[in-house]
């Protein structure tokens, strides 16, 4: 959410950028309603202040035995009296319009952000590592994962519904693996790791940026104020919501938990294997720090570097992209999308995202901290997907796949496999199993 003020002030821009990212707002009709919330505002506290003279003056009369007199003041303020319930009302009603529209300004992007109206007009910031060169035919990670009994979709949709997965054997072990490995790194870079609550309340995803604009995506519980979160971002940030925090150092969090999102809109886009699925696991960080733009820019490059480095350790290729206007959410001022060569996609595919979301989230939520002035300012706030599972899994199949239908473990996931080197190619007698060696 941004001030009010603020936005008076910065009209063109808030409306550039609503435009931007495809938000169906008029800001000029949100100054228009907050002038006549404005205007309401003062009729109705001037009314009140008169009505509240009237009493303690008809009060005083009445005291004095002054009936007659306390009833000329009565029949003298019946007319403003009318006024003012009249007005209470037509101020809630423009109070509540006035609100709907504040939650749907945008935050303005930063002037690093490329201009563009999908994830195509994404630039290239770097890239590192080579796709792999197979001498062979390289095969899918969904071919790799029944190949290996690691994957089973088919269960899952017969379980649960379209997009929906089994893993099995060392597929579960492989995506605990990835998992605390990106915990193990955070840990080393100074993060406090939480077990979040994973269903919140609905003001909690309103305070994080996530609804209204984003409740399509959400999966709500039937007959209760709650739903389930699709980042543990809306945990991680909530708890400090309503408080006043120390960000002399900024604070840093992290947590491993389980997403669920409903993926609305995205039929048929994605659908083949574990790329877009309606559960999975991340491990998320995020940064609370001061409201000075080159603190939380240098630290939205410092959370993008962590899931980089986490990359380099599971050694598959990756680019860093620049997201543009219309590929960027309603909360976000800069964003940085890591994308990992996927050799079935023949294509990069979005792993990671990093965001500098500025005071927007803070201001919702009421998270501030007392500055160098001694008043208190709303924090900087930024996420990471420091890994997601199932669908890194994707690459870490796909890229490690050797010819005689094995897959290499990066040494850096090893110990995480009980020192499991490789995963050897199913032995060619009917045994169901995964042939797994430690070589």
């Amino acid at each position: 959410m941004l001030d009010i003020k603020w936005i008076r002030e910065h009209a063109d821009e808030v409306q550039q950028a609503a435009d931007d990212k495809r938000i169906n707002l008029r800001v000029s009709e949100l100054v228009e309603l907050d002038d006549e919330r404005k205007r309401l505002i003062l009729q109705t506290d001037r009314l009140r202040e008169a009505r509240n003279a009237a009493s303690r003056t008809i009060g005083k009369l009445m005291q004095e035995g002054n009936a007659d007199a306390a009833n000329a003041v009565r029949e003298e303020n019946a007319a403003m009296l009318a006024e003012l319930d009249s007005l209470q009302p037509k101020l809630a009603a423009v109070e509540q319009q006035w609100s709907q529209l504040m939650l749907l300004v945008p935050n303005v992007v930063s002037p690093a952000t490329p201009r563009g109206a999908s994830d195509a007009d994404n630039v290239q910031v770097r890239q590192a590592g080579e796709p792999p060169a197979f001498d062979f035919e390289p095969k899918s990670h969904v071919q790799l994962g029944e190949l290996h009994g690691l994957i089973d979709l088919a269960r899952g949709v017969k379980t649960a519904g379209t997009r929906q997965y089994y893993l099995r054997g060392a597929g579960v072990l492989l995506h605990r693996a990835v998992q605390q490995l990106a915990l193990d790194v955070l840990l080393e870079k100074g993060f406090t790791p939480l077990e979040v609550p994973l269903a919140v309340r609905e003001e909690t995803m309103v305070n994080t940026g996530f609804f209204p604009l984003g409740a399509d995506q959400t999966y709500r519980i039937a007959d209760e104020d709650r739903l389930l979160v699709g980042t543990s971002e809306v945990p991680l940030i909530s708890y400090f919501s309503g408080e006043v925090v120390d960000v002399s150092e900024p604070i840093r969090l992290a947590a491993a938990s389980l997403c669920f999102r409903s993926e609305v809109g995205s039929a048929g886009r994605d659908v083949h294997g574990l790329y877009r699925v309606h559960q999975f696991a991340k491990v998320e960080q995020v940064v609370l720090c001061e409201a000075d733009p080159s603190v939380s820019e240098r630290i939205l490059h410092e959370i993008t570097a962590h899931a980089e480095h986490i990359l380099s350790l599971l050694e598959l290729p990756y680019r860093v992209m620049a997201v543009c206007t219309g590929d960027m959410s309603q909360k976000t001022y800069q964003q940085f999308d890591i994308e990992t060569w996927m050799p079935s996609r023949d294509a990069y595919g979005e792993t990671h995202s990093s965001s500098n979301v500025h005071d927007f989230q803070a201001r919702r939520s009421n998270i501030r901290y007392r500055g160098a002035d001694g008043k208190l300012h709303y924090c900087h706030t930024l996420n990471n997907t420091a890994v997601a599972s199932p669908r890194i899994l994707i690459p870490l199949l796909e890229n490690h796949q050797q010819a005689d239908g094995s897959i290499r473990i990066p040494a850096a996931l090893q110990p995480y496999m009980g020192g499991m080197k490789r995963l050897a190619p199913p032995v060619a007698i009917d045994d169901a199993s995964t042939a797994e060696t430690r070589e």
